[in-house]
């Protein structure tokens, strides 16, 4: 019987071993809710609040093989001048990943390991802004090719400008 070398979608990693990703672990690293105005926060508007969002993406290596890889979401509503609510959340996951070529591993660690990670910071986003008195906030889902995208490209325009 002939062995398949090949990796999903007809890649050949070159050892033979089929491509893995596994979650090994996933956690609550840091968790912030502030709502500094409440009670009056929380009284009804005629318009709605402004919110801002900001996402971030950071990998560590732990061993060859496992990789620790942080989800960092913040999301901060204001009405006007006042803070209505912040919320921080860095949430993490452990993952085993073996078996690929080295070039696809930052497209591994920084797209598809927070894009296995997003769902349930979102869920806990949402039930940190419920508890805290407001409706919960869901999040659009966030495209992190495009993220990364973006971040390879600022490396190379600073690259350039050094």
């Amino acid at each position: 019987m002939a062995e398949n070398n090949e990796a999903p979608g007809g890649a050949t990693n070159g050892n033979g071993a089929q491509p893995t990703l596994n979650v090994l672990a996933q956690y609550v690293k840091d968790l912030s809710f502030e709502s500094p105005g409440a009670p009056n926060s929380l009284r009804g508007r005629d318009k709605a609040p402004g919110i801002a969002i900001n996402v971030n993406v950071n990998a560590n290596p732990l061993s060859e093989s496992q990789f620790d890889v942080n989800l960092t979401l913040n999301a901060k509503a204001s009405f006007e001048k006042d803070v209505l609510f912040n919320v921080e959340l860095v949430y993490g996951g452990v993952f085993n990943i073996s078996g690929f070529p080295q070039e696809h591993m930052l497209p591994l660690l920084f797209i598809e390991c927070p894009r296995l990670l997003f769902p349930f910071a979102r869920q806990i986003i949402a039930d940190a802004t419920r508890n805290g008195g407001f409706p919960p906030l869901m999040l659009d889902p966030i495209d992190f090719a495009q993220m990364f995208q973006q971040k390879l490209a600022e490396d190379q325009a600073k690259t350039k400008v050094s």
